[in-house]
């Protein structure tokens, strides 16, 4: 147990030291957040819910997007070609310890992202919520963000480390794109539309969304992220089986 309480610490100190990790995944989505709150109208609405505590939403899930894919896939894809798991094998620490400390560190740097938005909303723009919609949009998204660890972890398989980050861009940007967080998804062509309400981002997302507009999340985006998750943990234990028996 102790060991694992400190890869634990570990994992949190190397991705809060890292200056890369914290611009893309505090600094970008802090910026985009006042910068588009700023340039359009501060009464607008999108689906009844003011736009300041919508895209609120919309950059926190970006944010933890951003966080699950880089602090987990980018650095396993990296440890693995620097022998790391290898070197597991003759340590105390298991290799499910191993795993274990980056999920429970990531979430643990997830919340701290939530908080810390929620704090730039309500303090920066006057995002005005009740305690209950605060705890529950807080709640669902670090919950939600399981669904990315699991990305992460197909990301993390990536043999060269090289190529780790480039695929992990291209998920970050195309998903935060396609799943409706940079814009509304009212605001897209009807294909776009169609395209948006089946990525996982979307589903995320509309979670917090919808309890803004005072709903209940739909069991539709529940399903759709239960099977993304269930996707990207069966393709990442599939790719680490074969890489093993080679």
């Amino acid at each position: 147990m102790q060991a694992f309480i400190a890869q634990c610490k570990a994992e949190l100190l190397r991705s809060i030291r890292n200056k890369r990790f914290l611009i893309f995944t505090i600094l970008f989505p802090v910026a985009f957040y006042f910068i588009f709150t700023s340039v359009n109208d501060s009464n607008m609405k999108i689906n009844g819910v003011a736009w300041k505590a919508y895209y609120l939403m919309s950059m926190t899930a970006f944010g933890l997007l951003n966080s699950s894919i880089s602090s987990l896939g980018v650095k396993m894809a990296q440890e693995r070609s620097q022998g790391w798991v290898r070197l597991l094998k003759i340590t105390p620490l298991s290799s499910i310890a191993y795993v274990g400390s980056k999920i429970i560190a990531t979430s643990i740097i997830n919340l701290g992202i939530i908080i810390m938005m929620f704090l730039v909303g309500k303090f920066g723009k006057g995002v005005d919520l009740s305690l209950t919609k605060w705890v529950s949009c807080g709640g669902w998204l670090l919950l939600g963000s399981i669904v990315f660890l699991a990305l992460g972890s197909l990301v993390g398989t990536t043999k060269k480390p090289e190529t780790a980050q480039p695929i992990a861009s291209i998920f970050q940007l195309g998903l935060a794109m396609l799943g409706g967080l940079w814009m509304p998804v009212v605001t897209m062509p009807k294909l776009m539309q169609d395209i948006a309400h089946w990525m996982p981002t979307y589903n995320f997302a509309q979670g917090p969304w919808r309890i803004l507009a005072g709903q209940s999340v739909d069991m539709k985006n529940i399903w759709i992220l239960a099977g993304y998750l269930v996707l990207f943990f069966l393709l990442s234990s599939f790719i680490l089986k074969k890489q093993n028996a080679e």
